[in-house]
């Protein structure tokens, strides 16, 4: 391919990716991470911040993993600080898929606080997947402050990144077992409960630690 071919081959890629059509956006992901190109990297960031279809968004975040970690990476933790949610929550949902640890820094308290809870739970996917070694029980506490936030995705989302933690989410998790907020407790006891038996279900488990919570029971059971 002559300089002149490639350079309206990458022109296309980026047409495309704004195009009205989503199967045209998704086409020009696909190519943009088939022939990666840094020139495609700041469009495909900006894209991924308002692109209302998810499999084109997840194809945004396949071409960002194509590219060198080098460049991808500074653009995305600059996005983390974005005023969207949606440009937050994908820019770290990409962080998690690429597995750069050099992206820690992104991981911040209000990162792990976000007041989205779809910016959150990325932020918590990303966090157990970017910690560095030593760093789990710091982790754990600033994970552990969200426990009793949101709905049934939300909290199952915190507690797999809890139970990915593995030892050092316990010291955390026991204080949380004792809080006075009951939904607190409850959220701590189910995670513990989920932990100890997958299989049973996070559902199982939320209800048995409502049942724990009304007999005015904890969940600090001997490992």
């Amino acid at each position: 391919m002559t300089r002149t071919e490639a350079d309206t081959s990458a022109a296309r890629v980026l047409q495309g990716l704004e195009h009205g059509n989503p199967s045209v956006r998704l086409r020009a992901a696909l190519a943009a991470g088939t022939d990666p190109d840094p020139g495609f990297v700041g469009r495909l960031v900006e894209r991924c911040a308002v692109e209302p279809e998810f499999p084109v968004r997840e194809m945004l975040t396949w071409a960002l993993t194509r590219h060198e970690a080098s460049t991808t990476v500074p653009a995305l933790m600059d996005e983390v600080r974005s005023e969207r949610a949606q440009a937050r929550s994908q820019a770290l949902h990409t962080l998690s898929k690429i597995g750069d640890r050099r992206a820690w820094p992104a991981i911040t308290p209000a990162s792990l606080a976000d007041a989205d809870d779809e910016v959150a739970r990325s932020a918590w996917r990303a966090a157990v997947v970017l910690v560095p070694e030593g760093e789990e029980p710091q982790l754990a506490v600033g994970l552990a402050t969200q426990l009793g936030r949101g709905g049934r995705g939300t909290r199952l989302s915190l507690s797999r990144a809890l139970i990915a933690l593995g030892d050092a989410m316990w010291p955390v998790l026991r204080a949380a077992t004792t809080d006075p907020d009951p939904r607190v407790r409850e959220h701590a006891i189910a995670t513990e409960r989920l932990w100890r038996d997958p299989d049973a279900g996070f559902d199982f488990a939320v209800e048995e630690a409502k049942r724990v919570v009304a007999l005015g029971g904890g969940g600090q059971e001997e490992r």
